[in-house]
C-alpha cells in the first residue's frame, strides 16, 4: 500500500517530522499560493476557500498560505473522509480555539500534525488494536508539557479521537477496493 504524507498526495518512505518535509517549501516561496496547496493535497479550491470562510482555517495573508494554515488544512484533510466537517472544526477548536488567534493555541498546528503524523506511522507499522491507541497516543505525547493539565488531556483525547478517526479511514478505504474487487468478479461470472 502507498503511504501518503497524512492529509497529502506526497508519498512518503521514512519516520520523522512530516511537517518538515514542507516547512522549506514554505519558507522558500513565503508562504503557497491556493493552486500549490491544492497541488499538495488533491484538494478543490472551493473546498479550502470554504473552510476559511467557515472559520476551520485562518485567513490567508496576502493570498498566501503559511505553516499554521497548510499544517490545519492537511489535518482536516486527513480525517475529513471519517468525520463531518462539523465536527472536525470543533475539535480543531477544543485543541487550538480560534483558527485566527494563536495566542489560545494548546500547541502549535505544525506540531499538532507531526504527532499525529508520528502515530500514523507508528499504526501504519505495528497495526494496534483500538485499545492500543491511547497508548499509542499517551507514549507520542509523553515530552509534551504544558502548565494547564487540562491542557494535556484535551490535546490527548483529541489526538486520539483523531487516530481513531483516521484508521477508521484507512480500514474504509480497503473495504471499498475489496467490494469494488467483488463487483468486478461478480461481473465475469
Amino acid at each position: 500500500m502507498q503511504k501518503l504524507i497524512p492529509g497529502t498526495l506526497l508519498e512518503y518512505t521514512e519516520r520523522g517530522s512530516m511537517f518538515s518535509l514542507l516547512l522549506p517549501i514554505i519558507q522558500a516561496a513565503d508562504g503557497l499560493a491556493l493552486g500549490q496547496v491544492c497541488k499538495i493535497t488533491g484538494l478543490e479550491p472551493s473546498t479550502i476557500q470554504n473552510w476559511v470562510k467557515r472559520g476551520y482555517v485562518a485567513r490567508p495573508v496576502k493570498k498566501k498560505y503559511h505553516e499554521r494554515q497548510l499544517a490545519r488544512i492537511l489535518l482536516i484533510s486527513a480525517l475529513r473522509d471519517c468525520m463531518q466537517i462539523d465536527r472536525i472544526g470543533e475539535l480543531m477548536k477544543m485543541v487550538n480555539g480560534s483558527a485566527d488567534d494563536e495566542s489560545d493555541d494548546i500547541i502549535s498546528e505544525d506540531k499538532l500534525y507531526d504527532y499525529f503524523c508520528d502515530i500514523i506511522t507508528q499504526c501504519y507499522e505495528k497495526q494496534p488494536t483500538i485499545e492500543e491507541i491511547p497508548q499509542l497516543v499517551k507514549n507520542e505525547l509523553a515530552n509534551y508539557t504544558s502548565k494547564n493539565k487540562k491542557d494535556i488531556k484535551t490535546l490527548s483525547d483529541a489526538m486520539t479521537v483523531m487516530i481513531y478517526a483516521y484508521t477508521a479511514s484507512v480500514y474504509k478505504a480497503k473495504a471499498d477496493s475489496k467490494f469494488s474487487e467483488m463487483e468486478v468478479e461478480a461481473n465475469e461470472k
